[in-house]
């Protein structure tokens, strides 16, 4: 039976040295099926679509490899861009990206502007530190986060996946699923305060949670 409630498993990917050949091709097999799923462009234009706030400043967490800050830094270009992660600064990156390398829950208290997004980070919180995360994010205007959607058919999905992924994200795809969201869960778990913030979800055939907050504009 599918388990109603979130499962936060380690993912192998998160344990692997980032020169080592499995997680070489895992962070290859996660470019393709973000293409796939379409996040990354989702989440930049919905950065574009709040382009008062983003002139404040857009900050990435678990930025990875940095592609969606290039993305921003180019896309937005008289906005200051942040990127967030665990891993050293990806070699080459645009110069007007600020990296932070380090714990998210030391940065982030540290970096300052309007929009906050996220690809596929959320899910490996559990719930004590997500409503920890969830009081360092109000002080951003606008919120934005791609997550796996946590739902019987985003498991088969990831199945059907399998012949064409590497053995850790074989792991790691329904691990993620099972530490995923379903509709009306995350708000509360961030405990963002519907007085105060708008939220707008949209769950994706394609086993995606597209996530959005924003501050009512009538609430400074």
């Amino acid at each position: 039976m599918f388990p109603s409630a979130r499962a936060v498993t380690p993912e192998i990917l998160d344990t692997l040295d980032a020169g080592h050949p499995e997680a070489v091709r895992s962070r290859r097999d996660l470019r393709r099926l973000d293409w796939f799923l379409g996040g990354s462009r989702w989440i930049v234009r919905s950065v574009l679509d709040k382009g008062r706030e983003a002139g404040a400043g857009v900050v990435e967490i678990g930025a990875g490899g940095g592609r969606v800050c290039e993305i921003l830094a180019a896309s937005v270009p008289a906005a200051p861009v942040t990127g967030l992660d665990l891993a050293d600064r990806p070699a080459g990156l645009n110069p007007r990206v600020h990296w932070e390398r380090g714990d998210l829950f030391q940065t982030l208290p540290d970096a300052g502007g309007g929009i906050v997004v996220g690809s596929l980070i959320l899910h490996h919180f559990s719930e004590a530190e997500l409503r920890v995360l969830g009081g360092m994010l109000v002080r951003f205007r606008v919120l934005v986060f791609s997550e796996p959607l946590r739902t019987p058919w985003s498991l088969g999905l990831s199945r059907l996946a399998r012949p064409f992924v590497g053995s850790v994200t074989r792991h790691d795809m329904p691990a993620s699923i099972l530490a995923g969201f379903q509709t009306g869960e995350l708000a509360s778990l961030l405990g963002l305060d519907n007085r105060v913030w708008r939220i707008s979800e949209v769950a994706r055939f394609t086993g995606v949670l597209r996530f959005k907050a924003w501050r009512d504009s009538s609430i400074r």
